[in-house]
């Protein structure tokens, strides 16, 4: 299975250009800059209308509109081979996927341990939109990373660990078990200067 991995566009989703082809395509957050309704909704549009057999999307700290949402009433605005995950998860031939936002509010459970154990021990891929503590998560000379999500990772071994969120931190790592992706497109001044990143799984 390949799979193409960005995040963070912030708006800029149609300046994209042709993507590569894949058979699923996955966006771990900050689809938006502003946060409003519309901007999510030209998203959906515009990642709805892209040509891969699945789609999979999760919620960053600038998707505002997003906070509070049940992942139930955000699908109904999706094609069937679009998934938006919320602390949940979708299999895709035998791949098994698990999705978990990021939100600043206080009234959002983001990333305390209650939510990271809903992850599956048995999850293939872990999408967040922050990175684990320590791995592609360093802005000028500051860690963002969660430590909580570093435990997880490093107890529950998927083969991939999807991110992004700190914008000049990306690239791949490869651990023993897991291999890191931050895949956000954009620098600190949120100029498009990456590629998504083409993987096979």
């Amino acid at each position: 299975m390949q799979i193409l991995h960005l995040s963070d566009t912030h708006n800029q989703h149609r300046q994209l250009g042709k993507l590569p082809a894949a058979d699923v395509i996955i966006h771990s957050g900050d689809i938006t800059f502003a946060g409003t309704g519309d901007e999510v909704l030209d998203f959906i549009e515009w990642f709805g209308s892209l040509s891969y057999q699945y789609k999979i999307f999760i919620a960053g700290n600038h998707d505002y509109a997003l906070e509070g949402k049940a992942p139930e009433r955000i699908q109904r605005f999706l094609p069937e081979n679009c998934f938006y995950l919320y602390n949940s998860g979708i299999t895709i031939n035998e791949i098994r996927f698990w999705g978990i936002p990021f939100f600043f509010s206080p009234d959002e459970p983001n990333s305390n341990t209650k939510t990271i154990d809903l992850v599956p021990n048995d999850a293939d891929v872990i999408i967040t939109h922050r990175p684990p503590f320590g791995i592609l998560d360093q802005s000028s000379n500051t860690r963002f990373g969660c430590s909580d999500l570093l435990q997880a990772v490093t107890r529950i071994r998927p083969a991939y660990h999807l991110f992004g969120h700190i914008h000049d931190a990306y690239g791949i790592e490869k651990h023993k078990q897991t291999t890191f992706l931050n895949a956000a497109v954009v620098d600190t001044n949120y100029r498009l200067v990456n590629d998504p990143i083409l993987f096979e799984l």
